[in-house]
């Protein structure tokens, strides 16, 4: 069995005149981040490995979901394949993960997110919204065998307000 959690970033400021990949998170952002991962205390179990796109308000949103969730800062892993919009880089990347690995999260970017999910899940969601969260199960013992899965949890923050 293999889990995978997608968690989009959080929203975005775009205050700024900086480039796409230096984009901070907005007050919002931070809140939502805060919100959805203490919501997640009770019913989290822990990750083998988590990856995060390098783009400041993924790396963000995942330091915030870290923190609040006690887990360990040596299971972070920082991937340009997740700095991805399409969709594909972040499929090669889940394709080439270690088998070692039963339970990843992955924090990244739309509209790679909702079609990866969209791909690979059994729910279709229009779209992963900010700070959205998406878990897939798949009977897998290889990650390069993931195709099709259940999708077993969203959370979304507006579920939450």
């Amino acid at each position: 069995m293999k889990t995978l959690t997608f968690i989009r970033h959080a929203k975005s400021s775009w205050e700024y005149d900086v480039r796409d990949i230096d984009r901070p998170l907005s007050t919002r952002g931070q809140n939502d981040a805060n919100l959805l991962s203490k919501e997640l205390l009770t019913s989290s179990n822990h990750p083998d490995a988590i990856f995060s796109s390098p783009a400041n308000r993924a790396l963000t949103t995942c330091h915030i979901f870290m923190e609040n969730l006690n887990f360990d800062k040596e299971l972070l892993v920082i991937s340009e394949e997740l700095y991805d919009f399409g969709g594909d880089r972040v499929l090669q990347f889940i394709y080439s993960l270690d088998n070692t690995y039963k339970d990843v999260l992955i924090f990244g970017h739309n509209h790679a997110f909702t079609a990866v999910v969209n791909d690979l899940g059994t729910k279709n969601i229009d779209n992963v919204p900010t700070c959205g969260l998406v878990k897939i199960k798949f009977d897998v013992n290889y990650w390069i065998d993931v195709r099709k899965g259940k999708t077993i949890m969203t959370l979304f923050p507006e579920e939450l307000k």
